[in-house]
């Protein structure tokens, strides 16, 4: 083939270190919008943000040429700093080390819209951690339940 052509999608999910109550819905628009211009100056493109105080949903559109993991890490500790550089939390903030990443294709992202879009709805039903082996569970993702979360 001459050229490459992909449509891959990752709903990647991440939480505040120690599942800490830290994002408040006071600025959360701003971070998910520094985060936007994150994905965007990495070539990628971020289809839908949202979540809770303790962790954060996002959809993207990735391109086969740059890494997930090193992408997450580019988010995730820029957007430390740029939280901690505007001083919305005591102490330090800091994101726990990993995250989950799901595959979807193009047919499922409507549903993963909505369910992001709906964090609020799905939380009065189900903890973070509910939710997050729900999704380990549902996309057959093995792991180990005692290294799954770093006790607060």
């Amino acid at each position: 083939m001459a050229d490459t052509y992909s449509k891959i999608y990752i709903h990647v999910i991440f939480a505040v270190k120690g599942r800490h109550s830290l994002i408040s819905k006071n600025w959360d628009d701003e971070l998910y919008s520094y985060i936007t211009g994150i994905v965007k100056n990495k070539g990628q493109k971020l289809l839908r943000i949202n979540g809770m105080p303790d962790h954060l949903h996002l959809l993207i559109g990735i391109k086969p040429d740059l890494s997930l993991s090193s992408l997450i890490r580019d988010i995730k500790s820029n957007s430390s700093r740029f939280i901690n550089e505007k001083g919305w939390v005591n102490g330090k903030f800091e994101w726990q080390q990993g995250f989950g990443a799901l595959s979807l294709g193009h047919s499922q992202l409507t549903s993963a819209i909505t369910y992001i879009e709906n964090q609020k709805e799905h939380h009065k039903k189900n903890t973070f951690q509910d939710e997050y082996e729900n999704f380990l569970k549902k996309y057959d993702v093995e792991y180990k339940p005692q290294y799954l979360f770093k006790a607060p």
